[in-house]
């Protein structure tokens, strides 16, 4: 079915983030793998082409692209052909940059967005830590004030680009009798004493992505890094997840078409008792299903990537968009290893990688659980 949500200006860029994955994507792409990073000159070259800030000002050396559908097409194009790249620059390009944009001072607009948008300032968000999970409202880590500055303490685990970020938004605890309406965000600097990195976390699927533990000892972070209210931060996150999990929703789809589309190939060649397994009824039944549930998958998430462009897109929705997408790309790559038999389970193919890749994306941005709850209450229950 023909898509609807995107126009002309939307698949010129398309054509330039093709182009950007071809020439410097993939030839790297087993490096960075092996190397369990993406390389600074990777950052770079994305910011060289505009590709990291295309929801900052032009005065701050970003693209002014308020259309949020660009931000969509490039979210697609990375998920195409990594996982984990998407997941790295998404964290960077769409989820920290509206917090930089919407909550930041001019002087730290003016400290941080240029070097952001260059590629010269990796950064990540610092929301999970190793006893809260998807509770975000259980920070443990604290910040208590000290003259003109915080002393931060605390831990954050599973916090993509953590390893090498250079700038870390973190959610501490400002006011521990608040509850909820005690939590403020801080620019936390890479250099600043006590603020430690620990290991770099092996995980299951997206290698690239490095994910890391971070550690904060008596950090004393100045007020001029506070961002956004004081004890406000939770409020802060609940305003910017919706683009989050609509984010994950657009790399989930985006992620399994090209695996679901080479899986399809692959079952018209193969052969088992003298036919293609794809002429096999259950095979046919089989990629039949999982070819509508892409097609109605991918309709739903358009209708939400067109109603946040127009600031219509509800929390609720994209929670559902966030857990059926991600329910839909394990089901269907789960699939895909199947009916490549055996070589599906090796990693030398796209798809054994594809189905590791995939199976964080049930957990993060608030797990499909979580998700359902906040369904459940919107509908009174």
């Amino acid at each position: 079915m023909r898509r609807s949500v995107y126009g002309d200006d939307h698949d010129s860029f398309r054509k330039s983030l093709r182009d950007f994955v071809d020439r410097v994507v993939e030839p790297n792409a087993e490096t960075m793998i092996e190397d369990r990073r993406i390389p600074r000159d990777i950052w770079r070259r994305a910011g060289d082409n505009g590709f990291l800030g295309l929801q900052v000002p032009e005065q701050y050396g970003g693209g002014e692209a308020s259309d949020y559908r660009f931000t969509a097409v490039l979210i697609e194009e990375l998920s195409r052909s990594s996982a984990a790249l998407a997941s790295a620059f998404s964290i960077h390009s769409d989820i920290v940059a509206p917090y930089l944009v919407d909550l930041t001072t001019d002087d730290q607009k003016h400290r941080w967005l240029p070097g952001f948008c260059a590629g010269e300032i990796v950064t990540a968000i610092g929301m999970t830590e190793p006893s809260g999970g998807s509770d975000l409202a259980a920070l443990k880590s604290t910040a208590i004030r000290q003259g003109d500055d915080w002393i931060l303490n605390g831990s954050k685990i599973f916090i993509t680009n953590g390893f090498h970020a250079d700038l870390v938004i973190v959610a501490a605890r400002t006011r521990p009798d608040k509850g909820s309406k005690g939590i403020t965000l801080f620019g936390v600097e890479s250099g600043m004493p006590g603020f430690e990195r620990g290991r770099k976390l092996k995980k299951v699927g997206q290698p690239e992505a490095d994910t890391a533990e971070l550690f904060f000892s008596d950090v004393r972070v100045p007020s001029a890094n506070v961002i956004g209210e004081v004890d406000r931060g939770f409020v802060h996150m609940m305003e910017r997840l919706p683009q989050e999990r609509l984010g994950g929703a657009v790399s989930n789809i985006a992620h399994v078409v090209p695996i679901f589309e080479d899986t399809i190939e692959y079952i018209k060649q193969r052969k088992a008792f003298g036919k293609s397994i794809g002429s096999l009824q259950w095979n046919k039944f089989l990629a039949a299903d999982l070819a509508t549930r892409i097609d109605v998958t991918q309709a739903y998430i358009d209708n939400c990537i067109a109603a946040h462009s127009a600031g219509e897109l509800t929390p609720t929705d994209a929670a559902k968009a966030k857990w059926w997408s991600a329910q839909v790309q394990n089901d269907v790559l789960d699939a895909c290893v199947q009916l490549y038999g055996g070589y599906g389970y090796m990693t030398e193919y796209r798809v054994a990688r594809a189905w590791m890749d995939a199976r964080v994306t049930k957990i993060w941005a608030g797990s499909n659980e979580i998700m359902k709850e906040l369904i459940g209450r919107d509908l009174g229950l």
